[in-house]
């Protein structure tokens, strides 16, 4: 098969990224966080932590609430989320520029801060079955920004970090990205604000799918 032009393999972030999913998520963490008797956070404290792991993030987005509620707090995030999930949906353009990626011989993975059912659950009723070729979840290995999973996913693919592309809408999808000494893209239509992008120095901050698609099929 024809090599890539830049990169071999490119992960993706999946909440905010690909998936329509950061206004659900905001909500469910401001509702849990009341839930256990905390201060509703702000919607951008909900949104910063999005994309680490659950209780770091959770912790981090309800300073006040004690340490011994934080199963109770991640059990309350999850009952809210669920109720919601039904309404999430792929961002509009995400299955068409997968498909090219993939005809062009990328190597395409999944590297997010969902736990391992999460995502498999929201595969599987996606039917998006066979576009990944792999993926990690932040229970299964740390949590961003530790490089570890991109680390692991270099590991199995054989790619080299600069023929490793990641792609995400935080700066903690960004920052791992550096810290694994790989290549960066984020997208502006997430969680994070795009000025948060630069310092982490990102080659391309995309502002819409259509604009990911098209770097991607000029650069990647």
């Amino acid at each position: 098969m024809p090599r890539p032009r830049q990169f071999d393999l490119i992960c993706f972030d999946w909440d905010g990224t690909l998936f329509d999913s950061t206004a659900i998520i905001v909500r469910s963490i401001q509702q849990a966080v009341v839930d256990v008797g905390g201060a509703r956070p702000s919607d951008a404290a909900a949104a910063y932590v999005i994309g680490m792991a659950l209780v770091p993030a959770l912790a981090h987005a309800a300073p006040d609430v004690p340490r011994e509620k934080y199963p109770e707090l991640a059990a309350r995030y999850r009952h809210h989320y669920m109720a919601r999930q039904s309404d999430i949906s792929l961002f509009e353009g995400i299955l068409p520029m997968l498909d090219e990626l993939k005809q062009r011989h990328h190597w395409l993975a999944v590297a997010t801060g969902k736990s391992r059912r999460g995502l498999d659950e929201v595969l599987a009723s996606r039917q998006l079955h066979g576009v990944f070729d792999g993926s990690r979840t932040a229970d299964e290995t740390a949590g961003k920004p530790n490089p570890r999973m991109l680390h692991e996913l270099m590991r199995e693919f054989g790619a080299a970090p600069e023929r490793t592309l990641m792609i995400g809408d935080t700066t903690h999808d960004l920052q791992m990205a550096l810290n694994a000494n790989c290549a960066s893209v984020g997208v502006s239509y997430g969680a994070h604000r795009p000025d948060e992008f630069n310092a982490l120095r990102p080659c391309y901050i995309a502002p819409s799918v259509a604009e990911l698609r098209r770097w991607l099929n000029e650069s990647a």
